[in-house]
């Protein structure tokens, strides 16, 4: 991703942001507005177009993994370019190219996210008949605000998954999915592991009520291989259903709920974990700016460690986890409690900006703190954390699309950390601020 992070220094950050594909994004999420700029030739087949995104974002950030005198100032740049062509009326093919560098920034502070050198990003087929499509090959997962499942396209270089996609409907449809996602290897090919590990249902209703999107969804996680809390190697079995919903309420409130929860094996242990994500927002149309302000509520189970047969911290799955909890970008939705009031304005059409305050916690003060990737940042000492304080965040950002076709972000936050990062080594302030600049453009 091209992100500055800031902890005794300004993060910059230059990114090119791109189009969504129709699936709903949450408000806040910094998605990609900007349109795809048309552009025509003669030396193309009509059965063929090209296309091309160009991003730079310049990040800073005081200190890197909140450890003080670790400030950098960098440059993220991506581009990614593909091809798609149209030999029947049934069959679609696509391949996309990405090339990312993180430049400026040394290496042992350059996250797996920030480069790529030239790799195969996309490809695959796509087979359709009304109302039937199958995808197969490398391709994105999306569903719903992406807290489950998404591509984490703020990363420099986003995430794919090789495999199939049956896609059956439109308005109301439903995705039958067998995958494994790719792991981005910077200085060789992209590949997945052995087999296909994600599998999943996921259904799409938004005619049974109206202004309401509901999503279900089962997912299936199974790993060959993983290594149990009593250090026995066995296989993993994760089973996550879930439902995701938002729509409009009267008087101009909004919500949106996510739920899961999970059980399985893993190894001889066994899973018992959940989350749940409620957002309630209010728009003011009529006022200067329409106003629309947000409150938000996050839970993710953590390991108590009651059981030692049990492991009860959540899997984020594979989430889209930006902004999520703050711009800094540091933290996964696992053993985690946040709060967070946010509030957005539009003083021009071509202008949002957007302010944010939130609270995080460790949902359980005998397991850890987890980085967005899921990794563990924080282990939780023999006796627990003394409190449950991560810390408190303040983001201010803003978005300026130019002509339709260029996109401007910018934006700056702070963290302050708690008694959990104070009393580690990892308790240094964060200030991150970034600024990046998307275009993209579509030949035919």
């Amino acid at each position: 991703m091209c992100q500055m992070r800031w902890t005794g220094s300004l993060l910059l950050s230059c990114s090119l942001l791109a189009e969504g594909n129709g699936f709903a994004q949450y408000a806040e999420y910094p998605k990609k507005e900007g349109q795809i700029q048309p552009l025509k030739t003669d030396k193309l087949p009509s059965w063929m177009s090209l296309d091309m995104e160009l991003r730079a974002r310049t990040e800073a950030q005081t200190s890197i993994n909140y450890i003080s005198g670790q400030d950098q100032t960098y440059e993220l740049t991506r581009i990614r370019g593909g091809l798609e062509v149209r030999p029947l009326s049934w069959l679609t093919g696509y391949a996309q190219f990405h090339d990312n560098h993180a430049l400026g920034l040394p290496l042992k502070y350059t996250a797996s996210n920030m480069r790529d050198s030239f790799d195969l990003r996309q490809g695959y087929l796509e087979f359709h008949y009304k109302p039937v499509k199958i995808f197969a090959g490398r391709q994105e997962l999306k569903f719903g605000d992406e807290r489950v499942i998404g591509i984490s396209d703020w990363s420099n270089n986003s995430r794919t998954w090789d495999g199939f996609d049956l896609r059956i409907g439109d308005k109301n449809r439903i995705d039958i999915f067998s995958t494994s996602v790719v792991t981005i290897a910077p200085t060789s090919l992209d590949k997945h592991g052995a087999g296909l590990t994600f599998h999943g249902v996921e259904g799409t209703i938004t005619t049974l009520l109206p202004k309401t999107t509901i999503q279900p969804f089962v997912l299936v996680r199974a790993l060959p291989r993983v290594t149990s809390q009593q250090s026995i190697v066995g296989t993993e079995t994760e089973v996550t259903p879930g439902i995701y919903a938002n729509g409009q309420l009267p008087l101009n409130f909004d919500y949106t709920v996510t739920g899961t929860i999970q059980r399985g094996s893993y190894s001889n242990n066994s899973i018992h974990a959940g989350s749940g994500i409620v957002k309630v927002g209010y728009t003011a149309p009529h006022l200067p700016w329409a106003p629309r302000v947000q409150g938000e509520y996050d839970y993710a189970t953590g390991n108590p460690r009651r059981n030692p047969q049990r492991i009860s911290t959540y899997d984020q799955q594979y989430p889209s986890n930006h902004n999520a909890f703050g711009l800094v970008d540091l933290f996964g939705f696992q053993n985690l409690k946040h709060m967070r009031a946010n509030l957005d304005l539009r003083p021009t059409p071509n202008l949002s900006l957007l302010l944010q305050a939130g609270s995080l916690h460790v949902a359980t003060n005998k397991d850890g703190v987890y980085t967005s990737a899921g990794s563990s940042l924080i282990k939780a000492p023999t006796a627990g954390f003394a409190g449950d304080g991560i810390g408190t965040q303040f983001d201010a950002s803003a978005k300026y699309v130019y002509k339709k076709y260029f996109v401007t972000n910018i934006g700056i936050s702070h963290f302050f950390p708690g008694e959990v990062m104070t009393h580690s080594s990892h308790g240094a302030p964060l200030t991150l601020g970034y600024l990046s600049f998307t275009y993209r453009f579509k030949v035919n």
